[in-house]
């Protein structure tokens, strides 16, 4: 694989569709031959510092840049990578389910953002959300 195949995380920039986002994160993981998910792949996508992410996957701030593979960040990491999947299905964009995922919130969850309730563990609820959204737009 070409080194220059994918931008190195200093300098990543989000791109439109989920599937171009996976993709990235693949190569990042296919690179490093480390098969998890970049923290800090993510964060730049996101917009998100450091230390945002660790507080949201309850780990130091040092584990996201030393013990990348965390099991705890590794699975709040996957969790907020499926429920963007999902908002990217519904509305085709990453970046709008990148903002959604970030910024708003949702009534019928006390009015917390999509990021709040990952990291709260209420990923399946979520997702459960996000399909009966998908379900009524399409029915």
């Amino acid at each position: 694989m070409n080194a220059e195949a994918i931008k190195e995380p200093s300098d990543y920039d989000a791109p439109d569709t989920f599937d171009q986002f996976l993709a990235d994160l693949k190569a990042r993981a296919r690179q490093t031959k480390s098969p998890i998910i970049s923290p800090r792949m993510f964060c730049l996508a996101l917009g998100m510092d450091v230390q945002t992410l660790a507080s949201r996957a309850h780990v130091h701030r040092v584990t996201v840049n030393r013990a990348q593979g965390a099991e705890k960040l590794q699975a709040y990491l996957r969790d907020a990578v499926r429920v963007m999947g999902a908002a990217a299905d519904v509305n085709g964009s990453f970046q709008d389910a990148a903002f959604w995922f970030r910024n708003e919130p949702i009534g019928v969850f006390d009015f917390k953002t999509p990021e709040q309730l990952v990291s709260e563990g209420r990923a399946e609820d979520l997702l459960r959300y996000v399909q009966s959204l998908s379900a009524g737009a399409a029915g």
